[in-house]
């Protein structure tokens, strides 16, 4: 899971390579790398670390040359270190190449290499690749690039220079990211597009099975035959600003912030009040078929998967058709009984998340619809899937996820209606309360974020404890495992979740003196439950913070402090309710010292298992 880059044109390569890899830093910061290519030689520089020790080692001396590739890195063959920073090259240093993905079969092929006598420097399963290169280099690099990938199992965008064919970039793409910007005088490829939107809005989505070769005039594509495919072109509309920082200390505050307009733009056209509809344009799931339904399963990843267990919750409420929630990583390997009368629905913000992607192409191979929820156009996820709701989140550059993860509780919410009123299992009355209240969650978000200081003055008292505590019941349990999720994943705190009633069955042993609870009580159906277990953690002496509606008193009777978000329809709350989360986590982090946007050891796109 890696980010990659590549340039050729008129200008110098090597600033245009160097801003597009910190623009796709969120794929991976574990080390950095360009390969510059002028008329007589290629200047290869690669470190271990983020880009900006990158650019310390480079000092602004950059290398000169109009064509280049960059790399930045999440390790998953051998750890991070200089030698097996990308891009790498092959006995000659003729062929250099950076790729993102897995090659499964690399030992089995580096065994051949070596005895075929090719000399490795690293630990890495992509050095395989220019090796055989190579090996194969029959004058033609494109050709040669055919006859490679051929013999390449797993997953790969790949990107690729030779000092033999100057001026020349060629790519391929199986089963990880890759788009090629169109320019004029200049072209490039990238893992994912804001690395080239300061250059260019129009790119070509390359599919699985696709290559591309690109000069400064040209891009050429064919499909790993060599047969040319017509591509059309992907206008980027949104602006090159909503990339940036926008005057925010990190991505991740301001894209808390940016929730009412994300919000605004997931609904936007989808409720039809007059008509009493949902409307969703990618949707397209009859009645009939609706009625064939015997399960749905939703399948996700890490904070999808959090937001796919307050869909089951929403789902089964609202349709009464039995709702199962599986982690991706799992689904395919305990054998899913799903058939042609399953509805699987498949969460992931990036569209590109292999586990994921897995479980999509195993519930459609067994024969049942997938309805895909994604904040990318263009994705794996969007393509492949029957079925398709976008969340417009615009882009999310921080790791840790946040207005994709409501946007997804709002597409859910969505679903839930559109199969509840299709199906008529939702009267008229409750339809209008919900997406009436569905119109006021902007508003009342920035309600909630306008209360920003008191929610950073409460992280900055457990900032400093080793481990904090969520419970709830009902939709009050997935909003405490994501908002545990969110603490330890930026702060580093051991931050664990609980339904609040298990308290007693072995984790009460844990609470002392001190130690922090979050406690959401948003469910009033559940008040006086929850309530009795905040009491049990008073009792042995636990500091409590609970998360209430407005207008609930008697909270603050049996806590230390209270949090409070706006009222709402009670299947909404958690759309309001994890943006407190989400500044806690947020606040703790930065009180702590740590890297908000970039926590250790992880990345924001996961395209390996």
């Amino acid at each position: 899971m890696c980010g990659i880059v590549g340039y050729v044109g008129d200008k110098q390569a090597a600033p245009i390579l160097l801003d597009g890899l910190k623009r796709l830093e969120y794929r991976g910061y574990d080390s950095a790398g360009i390969a510059i290519h002028n008329c007589c030689c290629t200047n290869l520089i690669k470190i271990e670390g983020k880009i900006k020790v990158l650019e310390e080692k480079l000092g602004g001396a950059y290398p000169e040359g109009h064509v280049g590739i960059g790399h930045t890195r999440w390790a998953t063959h051998g750890r991070p270190s200089d030698v097996n920073a990308h891009p790498h090259t092959d006995c000659t240093g003729d062929f250099i190449v950076v790729h993102n993905g897995i090659i499964e079969n690399y030992q089995e092929l580096k065994e051949w290499l070596q005895s075929e006598g090719h000399v490795f420097k690293s630990e890495t399963d992509t050095e395989v690749v220019p090796h055989m290169i190579e090996h194969f280099y029959d004058g033609d690099l494109f050709e040669t690039m055919k006859k490679t990938i051929s013999k390449l199992e797993g997953s790969f965008a790949l990107g690729v220079i030779s000092r033999r064919e100057p001026g020349t970039i060629v790519a391929a793409r199986k089963s990880s990211p890759l788009i090629a910007g169109l320019g004029e005088g200049e072209n490039f490829i990238a893992s994912d597009i804001p690395a080239i939107l300061q250059h260019t809005r129009k790119v070509y989505i390359l599919e699985d099975g696709e290559m591309v070769k690109i000069t400064k005039d040209k891009v050429e594509v064919t499909d790993f035959e060599g047969n040319p495919v017509a591509k059309s072109i992907f206008e980027v509309k949104w602006d090159a600003v909503a990339a940036e920082k926008g005057g925010y200390p990190h991505f991740m505050l301001k894209e808390i912030h940016e929730q009412p307009r994300a919000f605004k733009d997931t609904m936007a056209g989808r409720i039809l009040p007059e008509k009493g509809e949902i409307k969703l344009d990618d949707v397209h799931l009859s009645k009939e078929y609706l009625q064939g339904i015997k399960k749905i399963f939703i399948v996700a990843c890490g904070t999808a998967y959090h937001a796919g267990m307050v869909g089951k919750y929403v789902i089964e409420k609202l349709t009464r058709v039995p709702v199962e929630v599986d982690i991706a990583s799992e689904f395919r390997y305990r054998d899913p009984m799903i058939d042609k009368n399953t509805l699987v629905i498949i969460i992931s913000q990036s569209g590109e998340t292999a586990d994921t992607l897995a479980a999509l192409r195993e519930s459609k191979k067994l024969g049942a619809r997938v309805l895909a929820i994604t904040n990318v156009v263009g994705s794996s996820v969007s393509r492949e899937a029957d079925d398709i709701i976008y969340t417009w989140a615009g882009p999310e550059i921080a790791v840790a996820s946040t207005k994709a993860y409501s946007t997804q509780l709002i597409a859910l919410d969505f679903i839930a209606l559109y199969i509840a009123r299709t199906l008529g299992r939702i009267c008229e009355k409750d339809f209008q309360e919900i997406t009436s209240a569905m119109k006021n969650l902007p508003d009342q978000a920035k309600i909630i974020l306008g209360h920003e200081d008191k929610i950073k003055s409460l992280a900055q008292k457990f900032s400093d404890r080793e481990d904090v505590f969520y419970i709830g019941r009902g939709l009050d349990y997935p909003l405490s495992l994501e908002g545990a999720l969110k603490l330890k994943e930026i702060s580093y705190i051991h931050a664990e979740a609980y339904a609040a009633g298990e308290l007693k069955h072995g984790t009460l042993a844990l609470i002392e003196e001190g130690v922090p609870v979050i406690a959401p009580v948003t469910q009033e159906h559940l008040f006086e439950k929850t309530l009795s277990n905040i009491k049990e953690v008073k009792a042995r002496e636990g500091f409590v913070v609970a998360l209430a509606n407005e207008g609930n008193e008697e909270i603050k009777k049996s806590v230390d402090d209270v949090i409070y978000i706006p009222k709402t329809h009670p299947i909404l709350t958690p759309i309001l309710a994890v943006i407190p989360m989400q500044l806690l986590a947020y606040y703790a982090a930065v009180a702590r010292g740590c890297d908000v946007d970039k926590p250790r050891n992880l990345a924001k796109s996961v395209t390996v298992e």
